[in-house]
């Protein structure tokens, strides 16, 4: 379990200490706006209402006791900006911070930020992907070049296993599991001969996912 500041109770803020408490952590979440949290209180049980520019404020929380903090705020960067100069200069163990241009990111970078997300961005590459390939079902983005992606049974792997295939020497992927009728079946055996009727999950750059779909 982990000790979770959210600082910033928008729609985006909201969706990740609901998620953070989901998977059994412990979120505290910090709003400014009172009608905010009002709004989060069925489903985050602990929320002070404050300014999170103000080092008085922010140093009473014990900052240095969180394992990480969230800055989901998003309508004036440089708000986001100060938080995370502040949150550093209070001792916090890992930063991290939206933002929704480049050079936004290089700042929040520079100045103390972990991690930068660009929320809008990831999602909406995610189902460009997933909704704009017909053999691409799925996908996680690992690094700008490297993801996890679902993909259709590539035609001429079908009838075949994956040790026959060879498949990560000649297609420089990685087989991570299987799916068939909505169930996942992780690390499937060498020997595993490929169905027609199911998917295929694996880990590579997205050329190599490009030249197998």
């Amino acid at each position: 379990m982990k000790s979770i500041l959210v600082i910033g109770l928008g729609r985006f803020g909201r969706h990740m200490a609901q998620k953070f408490i989901e998977n059994g952590n412990e979120v505290l979440a910090v709003e400014w706006k009172e009608e905010r949290a009002d709004a989060a209180v069925g489903s985050i049980r602990q929320i002070l209402i404050g300014d999170a520019t103000d080092e008085r404020f922010m140093d009473s929380l014990g900052i240095d006791n969180f394992d990480l903090a969230v800055i989901a705020i998003s309508e004036n960067f440089q708000t986001v900006l100060e938080v995370t100069v502040l949150l550093k200069d209070l001792g916090c163990k890992y930063i991290v911070a939206r933002a929704t241009r480049d050079v936004h990111k290089k700042l929040l970078l520079r100045n103390g930020a972990d991690y930068v997300s660009y929320a809008e961005r990831e999602v909406a590459e995610r189902l460009a992907i997933k909704f704009g390939a017909d053999t691409i079902f799925d996908y996680v983005e690992l690094t700008p070049e490297v993801g996890i992606y679902e993909i259709a049974i590539p035609e001429k792997w079908v009838g075949k296993s994956i040790v026959e295939l060879s498949i990560r020497s000649e297609y420089h992927v990685s087989v991570m599991a299987t799916k068939k009728q909505n169930k996942i079946f992780p690390l499937p055996h060498p020997d595993h001969v490929f169905d027609d009727d199911e998917s295929v999950i694996v880990m590579g750059s997205a050329r190599h996912i490009e030249a197998i779909t």
